[in-house]
């Protein structure tokens, strides 16, 4: 499947964003999804996940209470709510998909597509 983040942007601390990711190619409920980011310096880290039915979503604790990973099947587009943000949220955002049946907590080298990131930038 073929992947396209979007809505990143500049905001302050403490402001709200809403990233999309519109998915292209194939079936698209039939994939787990998941968020990462990747910080100037750093490696890509897991950050978000959520089932191909919603049931079941899971988060890295540094961002639990305050993004929230959502999907919506019939137009084939996975979101990340980003509330509350903190400047140590600046990174660039990737969406991920895979196949295999869900687990919580994902590696890179769990995922098979990748879209190419949105940057979220948080000033202090």
């Amino acid at each position: 499947v073929q992947l396209q983040a979007s809505g990143g942007g500049l905001v302050q601390a403490g402001d709200s964003l809403r990233l999309s990711c519109k998915a292209s190619g194939d079936t698209f409920d039939i994939y787990s999804l998941a968020w990462f980011r990747q910080a100037p310096g750093r490696e890509r880290e897991f950050v978000a996940s959520i089932s191909w039915n919603t049931y079941s979503t899971h988060y890295v604790d540094s961002v639990k209470g305050r993004f929230t990973i959502s999907r919506d099947n019939p137009e084939n587009t996975l979101y990340l709510q980003l509330t509350n943000l903190k400047p140590e949220d600046t990174a660039v955002y990737y969406c991920a998909a895979d196949q295999s049946p869900y687990k919580p907590k994902y590696k890179t080298t769990d995922m098979r597509d990748w879209g190419r990131g949105t940057l979220v930038t948080v000033s202090s």
